[in-house]
């Protein structure tokens, strides 16, 4: 971009060089033609040279405003799914199920405490009373899943939709395990391809960001929370998007 710039502007200052020039040496009958036609190439050049400038920095203002809205998505969809690997030991692996499962679903609300009972066998072994330390989990109620991650708002029953971009897109939602040191972990990873967010913007500036390989950038052609090939829950953008994890 920097080089087709200064390329624009050098034509510029060519461009006028020549309507002096023109002024000096050609015959008065042609000059008025031939100024005009400089002076509006002078005048597209340089409409061009400050599109170049122009269309990037509207370009990030909307993909930065729309990448913060499909991040809040994202977040809604990751605290389901941690709850319902909270309350199930696995991830969801289509939206209905989760919208479900957030509807109906309690947390079992716990209450840990140190406390010792008879150690049988060692009282046995050397005839006298001998305790042992153990934990118990009281059980101390129920709180519904929807009240504690969403309250009274039902934005959790759209959370599947995309919220700006193209019409009608939803996010890809997978859920499966994988194995390490022979256990099988759950994980899950929804997301959303760049080129739906940013549908209707200057295509090569997308391609562009399709490319992205930045620490303070959407690294990647997709904003994505989770991995369905390794145990990871964070989002993929940075921390000026907000936390990612």
């Amino acid at each position: 971009m920097l080089k087709f710039i200064l390329v624009a502007v050098a034509v510029i200052l060519v461009t006028i060089g020549l309507v002096k020039l023109v002024d000096k040496f050609i015959p008065q009958k042609f000059k008025p033609i031939l100024n005009v036609v400089l002076w509006v190439l002078i005048a597209f050049l340089g409409y061009q040279t400050y599109m170049s400038i122009y269309e990037p920095i509207q370009f990030n203002k909307v993909k930065n405003k729309r990448y913060a809205v499909v991040i809040e998505s994202l977040k809604d969809i990751r605290d389901a799914q941690l709850a319902h690997r909270q309350v199930t030991g696995k991830f969801a692996d289509n939206f209905d199920n989760l919208v479900k499962f957030i509807d109906t679903a309690q947390f079992t609300i716990t209450q840990r405490r140190d406390s010792s009972i008879l150690d049988v066998e060692l009282t046995k072994r050397y005839g006298v009373d001998t305790h042992k330390d153990i934990v118990v989990i009281d059980t101390l109620g129920f709180a519904s899943v929807k009240d504690s991650l969403f309250k009274t708002s039902p934005r959790y029953k759209t959370m599947m939709n995309v919220p700006v971009g193209e019409d009608g897109a939803k996010f890809k939602l997978q859920a499966g395990f994988i194995e390490q040191n022979n256990i099988k972990i759950p994980v899950f990873e929804a997301s959303v391809l760049k080129n739906v967010i940013l549908f209707d913007q200057n295509k090569d500036l997308l391609m562009q960001e399709n490319q992205v390989v930045s620490v303070d950038g959407v690294n990647g052609d997709k904003l994505k929370v989770g991995s369905m090939d390794e145990v990871n829950t964070n989002g993929n953008w940075p921390k000026t998007y907000g936390s990612a994890e």
